[in-house]
C-alpha cells in the first residue's frame, strides 16, 4: 500500500511496470537468435576455409570462391549453371506472376458475384495446398497430360508462377482494400474511362504493393527446393538450391557448396534489402500524412 509517507523513490519502484523490462522474454528472444544464426554462420565461415575440411579451420582463403582452378565458384561450370538457372526462374516467375497476380486481384476486387467467394479461395491457394502435393500433381501432369510440356525450365517455370501467384494477388488485393475507389471515381468524374482510370490514378497507387510482391516473389524463386526438384530434368536446369540439396546428401559436399550457398544466402539479403528501401521510399509521402495526421490528432 502507498502511503504520504512513501519516499518518491520507493513510489518509482512500487508503480514501475513489471512487463516494461521483461528480462526473460528479452534473454529468450536473443537466444532464439543466436540458436537459429549459429548453423548459418558456421556455413558462411567455413566457406572461407583454406582447407577441404567441413569441421577444422585451416586458415582463411578465398580458394572456393575464385581461388581454386577447377571447383571454386568462379571456374565450375556446374555451379555457373545453377546460378544461372537460378536467377532465370526467379526472373521469369517475377516477370509473369506478377502482373497476373495484379490482374487477377483487380478482378476479383471489381467482382461481385457468387462465384467470387471461390476467387478468393484460389488467391490463397499456395497457403492451403502442401508445397509437396502441388509439386507431385504438377510432375504427374506434365507426364501424363500436358506431355508437349517437358520437365526442364519450362515446367518448373509454370509451377513457380502457379505456386507464386498468391503473392502479388493478396498483396495488391489488400492495397485496393486500403485506398478504396474514390480515386478512380473522381477520376471517372473529370472524364476518364476506366482503362485511364486504372492506368493513370490506380496503378500508380498500387505501385508500393506491386513492388513488395514482386521482391517477395523474387526471393522466394532463389530458395525455392520442393518444385524445382521435382520439375528439373537435368544438370543443367538444377538451381542451386538443388544442387547443394543432392549434392551435400550424398556425403559429396564440401566448402564449395558453402561458397554456392553463401552466394545464395547473399542474393536473398540484397534482394531483401532492396525491397525494403524501396518500399519505404515508395511510401514516404503516405507514411509522412499518417504521421501528422495522428500528430494532429494528439493535440486536439
Amino acid at each position: 500500500m502507498i502511503t504520504a509517507t512513501t519516499s518518491a523513490p520507493a513510489r518509482r519502484r512500487l508503480l514501475r511496470n513489471p512487463w516494461r523490462r521483461p528480462v526473460f522474454l528479452e534473454g529468450f528472444t536473443w537466444l532464439y537468435i543466436a540458436w537459429s544464426l549459429l548453423p548459418i554462420g558456421l556455413a558462411v565461415l567455413f566457406s572461407f576455409n583454406n582447407g577441404r575440411s567441413q569441421s577444422v579451420w585451416q586458415g582463411f582463403s578465398m580458394r572456393w570462391y575464385t581461388g581454386d582452378p577447377l571447383q571454386s565458384v568462379l571456374h565450375d561450370p556446374t555451379l555457373h549453371a545453377a546460378i544461372a538457372q537460378t536467377l532465370k526462374l526467379a526472373l521469369f516467375t517475377t516477370v509473369i506472376a506478377v502482373p497476373l497476380g495484379v490482374a487477377f486481384a483487380i478482378g476479383v476486387d471489381r467482382w461481385r458475384s457468387r462465384p467470387a467467394e471461390a476467387a478468393n479461395f484460389v488467391m490463397v491457394f499456395s497457403f492451403v495446398i502442401p508445397e509437396l502435393i502441388f509439386g507431385v500433381a504438377l510432375f504427374f501432369v506434365f507426364n501424363t497430360m500436358f506431355t508437349s510440356v517437358h520437365l526442364g525450365t519450362l515446367a518448373e517455370t509454370i509451377g513457380l508462377v502457379t505456386w507464386n501467384l498468391s503473392w502479388p494477388a493478396i498483396i495488391v488485393r489488400a492495397r485496393l482494400v486500403s485506398i478504396g475507389r474514390q480515386y478512380e471515381e473522381a477520376a471517372a468524374d473529370l472524364g476518364a474511362t476506366r482503362l485511364q482510370a486504372i492506368r493513370r490514378v490506380l496503378l500508380p497507387m498500387l505501385a508500393p504493393a506491386i513492388f513488395a510482391s514482386a521482391v517477395l516473389v523474387f526471393s522466394g524463386v532463389i530458395d525455392d527446393f520442393v518444385l524445382v526438384n521435382l520439375l528439373s530434368s537435368t544438370s543443367k536446369t538444377e538451381p542451386m538450391s538443388v544442387l547443394i540439396y543432392s549434392n551435400t546428401h550424398g556425403g559429396n559436399g564440401g566448402p564449395a557448396l558453402n561458397a554456392l550457398a553463401t552466394l545464395m544466402l547473399l542474393f536473398s539479403f540484397v534482394v531483401a534489402i532492396i525491397g525494403f528501401v524501396g518500399y519505404r521510399l515508395m511510401t514516404r509521402g503516405e507514411r509522412t500524412s499518417t504521421d501528422e495526421s495522428l500528430a494532429t490528432f494528439a493535440g486536439m
